[in-house]
C-alpha cells in the first residue's frame, strides 16, 4: 500500500466516528496504532483496513469497557478466538448491569428521602381497589386542549373518605372509597389523567398504596417502595358541589338490571336508545321486539332518550348489577347510582328523541 492510499488522521476520524485527539490517545495507549507515521512531520496515516477496528473500538468504549479489557478483546480477535471475545464482552456487561442496579437503588433512596421531605402523607388504600376506581373515572375524562382539566381526575381526601370525580361536560362521575389508613388530613387536587393512565397498571399489582401530596404532584407509593409520581393540573376543577345542589329533585325512580341493559345495547348498536320507565320496569324502544328489562319503578311513566356514547360507558363502569335511576324530567340530568364496594354516582344527560 502506498502513502497515497492512506488517510490522514482527520479524514479517518470522520469516517470512524472518533475525534483526532481520541485517535492520538489510543495510539499512545498502544490500542490502535496508525498504519504509518511520517518521520519528518509526525503526521499519522491510517489504512482502510483499520476502519472496522476503529469502529469496534468506538463501540466498546461507548459500552464503557476499560482499555485493559479492550486490549485483551483485540488480542482475542487477532487470534480468531471468538469465544474469548464474547466472554470479555459478557463479563463487562454483567458488571455494567450490576453497577446500574446499584446506582438505581441509591437514586431511589435519595429520591424517596427528598420527596418525603417535600410531601405530606394522605391515606393508604388497597392497590387493586384504587386502580379500579381510577379506571372508572378515567372513562369519564376527555382530551380537550382548550379545557385541560377535563382530562383530569379530582381527588378529595377527608379523614374518613377519598372521593374521586371526573367530567367531560356531558357526564359527571364520582366514586367514594374508604381508606384502610388515614393521616387525618384534608386535601384536594386534580391529577393528570395522562399520568394516571401510565401508572394504573402497576398500582393494580400492589396490595397497598399510600397517597402523598406535594407541590404540584401526587405521589403513589407502592408496597415495595416504588414511587409513582403524578402531576397535578393547576386549572380549577368545575365546582361540583354547586352543580349537584342545583339538580332538580328526583320525581321518578326505578331500579334496572345493568347486565340486561348492556346486553341490549351491545346487540342493537343504535346511535340513540329510548327507555320508557313504567311501574312494571323499563321498556327499551327499538325497531324490533325487545323484552322488557327486569327492575322496579313507580306509578308514573316517562320516556328518556340517550346517546349510545353517553349511556354505554356509564353503564359499563358502574358498580354491581342493580342500578338506580333518579329522574326529574326527560330533558334534565339523570342520576345513576350504585352502592357495591363503595358508592358510585354518574350523572348523564338525556338527548332529544330521534327524528322519524
Amino acid at each position: 500500500m502506498t502513502d497515497s492510499d492512506l488517510m490522514p488522521i482527520g479524514a479517518f476520524a470522520r469516517i470512524v466516528g472518533l475525534t483526532a485527539s481520541a485517535l492520538r490517545f489510543y495510539d499512545d495507549a498502544g490500542i490502535l496504532r496508525p498504519d504509518h507515521v511520517d518521520a519528518q512531520t509526525g503526521y499519522r496515516f491510517y489504512s482502510e483496513e483499520q476502519v472496522v477496528t476503529a469502529q469496534r473500538l468506538r463501540e466498546l468504549r461507548e459500552l464503557g469497557m476499560p482499555l485493559s479489557d479492550v486490549s485483551r478483546f483485540f488480542a482475542a480477535e487477532a487470534a480468531s478466538d471468538s469465544a474469548e471475545s464474547l466472554r470479555l464482552l459478557n463479563d463487562h456487561m454483567r458488571r455494567v448491569s450490576t453497577e446500574n442496579a446499584r446506582s438505581q437503588q441509591v437514586a431511589a433512596r435519595l429520591t424517596e428521602s427528598l420527596q418525603s421531605k417535600a410531601s405530606a402523607s394522605l391515606c393508604a388504600l388497597p392497590g387493586p381497589i384504587f386502580a379500579a376506581a381510577v379506571d372508572q373515572l378515567l372513562a369519564t375524562t376527555t382530551d380537550d386542549p382548550s379545557f385541560p382539566v377535563l382530562n383530569g381526575v379530582r381527588l378529595c381526601v377527608e379523614p374518613d373518605a377519598l372521593t374521586l370525580a371526573a367530567t367531560d361536560r356531558y357526564r359527571f362521575t364520582s366514586r367514594t372509597l374508604v381508606p384502610s389508613r388515614s393521616a387525618g388530613t384534608t386535601w384536594a387536587g386534580t391529577v393528570s389523567g395522562a399520568t394516571l393512565r401510565n401508572t394504573v397498571s402497576v398500582i393494580r399489582r400492589s396490595p397497598t398504596v399510600t397517597l402523598a401530596a406535594g407541590d404540584g404532584f401526587l405521589r403513589v407509593v407502592l408496597e415495595d417502595g416504588t414511587v409513582c409520581q403524578c402531576t397535578l393540573i393547576e386549572e380549577p376543577f368545575p365546582d361540583t358541589s354547586d352543580f349537584l345542589e342545583s339538580l332538580p329533585s328526583a320525581i321518578h325512580r326505578c331500579m334496572v338490571d345493568r347486565r340486561q341493559l348492556l346486553r341490549t345495547m351491545e346487540q342493537r348498536p343504535l346511535e340513540k336508545l329510548g327507555l320508557r320507565l313504567t311501574s312494571s320496569g323499563i321498556q327499551v324502544l327499538a325497531p324490533d321486539d325487545v323484552p322488557d328489562l327486569e327492575g322496579t319503578g313507580d306509578d308514573s311513566e316517562l320516556t328518556l332518550w340517550f346517546e349510545l356514547t353517553t349511556l354505554h360507558p356509564a353503564m359499563t363502569n358502574a358498580l354491581g348489577n342493580d342500578l338506580i335511576l333518579d329522574v326529574s324530567a326527560s330533558d334534565q340530568p339523570v342520576i345513576l347510582r350504585s352502592a357495591d364496594d363503595g358508592d358510585f354516582t354518574t350523572i348523564i344527560m338525556p338527548c332529544q328523541a330521534p327524528a322519524h
